[in-house]
């Protein structure tokens, strides 16, 4: 069993791309061409639809049909299912870009042309969306034989939100008399390289505001995991603890280590058949790391000898992994999140930290330690980034 314990901060700042993280959803995305070589211009739409949208849960069979509304080519059709955390809105304009990208030419003369490659989402789940620039389910897939042959290979089951009907059934109805036929080639699925086997524990760390929350839920939703977040927000002492430091710091630290130790004892001690391994956004070790800033000399020798007691009983990472932000870019993080409590830490204390857990990960003799500098990417809305991070974490697994 394969488990990944994600760090996160006392403060937990960055909660709130955590909050604003999306989970993914199923959209329908219909394929064609008919100018140029037209399987490879699929499969092309295929593998940027990956890099730059989310992964292909499924791919249709292929089918040839003649030009549809107008006198040209015949085409090849193909429909698939995309897994992903963008919004509608931000799919279209990125199916945009590709079709521009595959050479796919708009004029302004009316009616239907020849073109490279056509990308249009067909369907998503139940979400129906009507505005002028985008229309969810698209309105005429019901009479479309070319669309309805494709989706029901990957959708049959799967209801119109607004006919209330399965495209099986839509496809039975279908009126559309055209001619259609199986091509013979089929289109490959993009090969995911990221299995995340080789240890049983990882720890991702970092500074407030490094990502940590939104990067293992990510990776939870991604890769079957489950998910383990720390219960920062029923704290009573954080609040407290900005408007006085001195007087909340103790309890806070201690509160946080008593959780911290029941959660993490609790759950990474049982054996989920359903999931492939344990992802949580910290690990109990950041306690000793923010009480050493936070309190007083006498305190922190009490609070040291309890942790040590409690720190000896838990399961130890196998790879430990560190998500580092520059100073400039963590403040950027905490002002977006917005929370009042929260906007006056100041860059001297995120530097401690940050100076803190390097000085813990130079101490490391028994654990695999590797350092990603994320203050350039932004993994939850860019997938390139995204995969930035998860080559450099299949490289330390290798």
């Amino acid at each position: 069993m394969f488990y990944l314990i994600c760090h996160e901060n006392n403060n937990s700042l960055f909660k709130t791309s955590y909050l604003r993280l999306n989970s993914p959803r199923s959209y329908y995305i219909a394929l064609g061409s008919n100018d140029g070589n037209r399987m490879q211009l699929l499969q092309q739409a295929v593998q940027i639809i990956y890099i730059e949208i989310g992964d292909i849960q499924a791919i249709s069979k292929v089918y040839e049909t003649p030009a549809w509304g107008f006198e040209g080519n015949a085409f090849l059709n193909a429909c698939i299912t995309v897994s992903s955390r963008l919004s509608a809105e931000e799919i279209l304009q990125q199916l945009l870009a590709i079709e521009n990208e595959l050479g796919r030419l708009r004029t302004n003369t009316e009616g239907y042309q020849n073109r490279t490659i056509d990308l249009d989402i067909i369907l998503s789940e139940d979400l129906v969306i009507d505005s002028d620039s985008l229309k969810i389910p698209h309105p005429e897939m019901q009479k479309r034989k070319f669309v309805l042959f494709p989706l029901s290979d990957i959708a049959a089951k799967q209801i119109h939100p607004l006919l209330k009907t399965s495209i099986l059934e839509l496809k039975k109805q279908l009126k559309d008399d055209s001619a259609i036929e199986l091509y013979p080639g089929n289109l490959s699925s993009p090969a995911r390289k990221y299995s995340f086997v080789n240890y049983n524990y990882i720890a991702i760390e970092g500074n407030i505001g490094a990502g940590k929350t939104s990067l293992s839920t990510m990776i939870s939703q991604d890769f079957n995991a489950k998910l383990i977040l720390e219960r920062f927000k029923d704290n009573p002492f954080l609040p407290k603890f900005y408007e006085d430091k001195n007087r909340y710091a103790f309890p806070l630290e201690m509160s946080f280590l008593a959780d911290r130790y029941q959660q993490l004892s609790d759950d990474l001690a049982q054996y989920d058949l359903f999931t492939d391994f344990i992802v949580s956004d910290y690990d109990v070790f950041k306690s000793l790391i923010f009480a050493k800033i936070t309190l007083q000399e006498d305190e922190y020798s009490l609070y040291e000898k309890l942790f040590r007691i409690m720190y000896k009983e838990l399961i130890k990472p196998d790879l430990y992994i560190y998500l580092y932000q520059n100073t400039e870019r963590l403040l950027e993080n905490i002002k977006n999140r917005g929370r009042d409590y929260e906007q006056n830490i100041q860059p001297e204390y995120l530097i401690e930290i940050n100076k803190s857990y390097l000085s813990f990960i130079k101490s490391q003799t028994n654990i695999k330690v590797k350092i990603i500098d994320i203050s350039e990417l932004d993994f939850v809305n860019n997938r390139k980034d995204y995969f930035y991070i998860l080559d450099k974490i299949e490289d330390s697994l290798n």
